[in-house]
């Protein structure tokens, strides 16, 4: 009795078990930090396996027809800061992207049903359509792929990319105006730390170029941290900036003292480079 018992356990878990097999079309989700956000992207890869794609009437995503940008589940793209996409504003949350792949142009679709598996569009759903170039590229890519590119503080592209097509969505935020309110905020306060001061100093001279506000924040935050080689750099840059190249060479030559006790190769380099420039 004992081994008929365990003979149908076996064989029930046998029956029931299941093979785990890689997926035809792997899916690939990708974060990226942008702005003071981040912007998440899952999709699914597909490989073209000797079948057509991109033309009249073609196997795998034909011209003029509503495509879900990959395999399987429709594409999602979720937003955690609010952003706009070739010109249209997208608040935060989570949107499926579809498209329709033309010949010279592709339509992208922004849609607010990321839920949907891929199988059902619903043009009801639509955020907003904009047309973006399609460029050909030189090598064949044999997998789907999407990347995020060209990555600034309030700029980036998502590429699209399969056979030998390329497009590129420009994506856009504005996090300046409220990095310099929290600036000005901070440096209004009772007390300031040193980095407060070094932020300042690196946000007048990054982004406004106001290096008249840059050079009292850069010097205040030296003055706080004076073995911070980091400051005396931008310090020693501003002063560039600003004309002053005597000034300017003297905090080059604290930098390379620092870094070098600190044994930082790359300021040490950085400020050879900046006494070069002089």
């Amino acid at each position: 009795m004992k081994k008929i018992l365990l003979f149908a356990v076996l064989y029930t878990t046998i029956c029931n078990a299941q093979v785990r097999m890689p997926a035809p079309s792997t899916t690939q989700t990708i974060t990226q930090d942008f702005g003071l956000g981040k912007i998440e992207l899952t999709y699914s890869r597909p490989n073209i396996k000797g079948r057509t794609v991109f033309k009249e009437n073609s196997e795998l995503a034909p011209f003029g027809k509503v495509w879900r940008t990959g395999a399987n589940a429709s594409t999602k793209i979720k937003f955690t800061d609010p952003v706009t996409i070739a010109g249209h504003n997208v608040d935060t949350g989570s949107y499926a992207l579809w498209t329709i792949p033309g010949k010279k142009e592709w339509t992208i679709i922004i849609n607010k049903d990321s839920k949907n598996w891929g199988t059902t569009y619903v043009e009801s759903d639509d955020l907003f359509r904009f047309t973006v170039a399609a460029d050909n590229m030189k090598e064949s890519m044999e997998t789907f792929t999407m990347q995020f590119a060209d990555i600034k503080p309030e700029s980036c592209e998502l590429h699209i990319m399969w056979s030998n097509v390329a497009v590129r969505i420009p994506i856009t935020t504005n996090v300046k105006d409220r990095i310099k309110a929290n600036i000005e905020k901070a440096l209004a306060a009772d007390k300031v730390s040193g980095t407060t001061y070094y932020q300042a100093a690196n946000f007048y001279y990054e982004w406004e170029k106001d290096y008249n506000k840059a050079l009292p924040n850069a010097t205040k935050a030296a003055e706080a941290n004076p073995t911070a080689y980091w400051i005396f750099l931008l310090k020693g840059k501003i002063e560039k900036a600003l004309g002053d190249k005597v000034s300017a060479k003297a905090d080059a030559e604290k930098v390379i003292e620092l870094a070098t006790a600190a044994k930082n190769d790359d300021y040490v380099r950085g400020a050879k480079e900046l006494l070069k420039s002089l």
